[in-house]
Formats: C-alpha cells, structure tokens, sequence
C-alpha cells in the first residue's frame, strides 16, 4: 500500500502499524516522537496497535524545549 510520510510518498507492507514504520524509517529518539495520522494525533500507547491504511498521511513531530537566558 501507499502512505505519504513526511511529505514523502511511500509502499509499506499492509498492515503496519505505527510502531512498525517508526522503526522502519530509523526515527531518532522515537521515545519522544509525537505521530499524527491524517492530521489527527496518535497516543503513544497506541503505536503498537494502530494499524495504518492506504493512502493516510503520516508526520513525526518533536516538540523542543527553549527559554531565555
């Protein structure tokens, strides 16, 4: 099947879940990786058993930390 990752259009294996594809594409820090699916966020204590379908649009997102000095 197709998704898009990133932007990116990709074939992936029916049936992969979140968690297969963040391993799959070698996400850095995946601890602290925040995933939306069609615009929609995923709980992380979901990624083992959301199941992703043809044509849904994934994003990686991190969320950094600043301040001033």
């Amino acid at each position: 099947m197709i998704i898009t990752v990133a932007g990116e259009k990709k074939e992936v294996k029916d049936g992969i879940t979140v968690s297969e594809l963040i391993e799959q594409e070698k996400v850095e820090t995946p601890q602290y990786v925040t995933v939306s699916i069609n615009e929609e966020f995923v709980e992380s204590g979901t990624f083992d058993t959301t199941v992703l379908k043809d044509s849904d649009n994934v994003e990686f997102l991190y969320f950094m930390g600043g301040g001033s000095r």
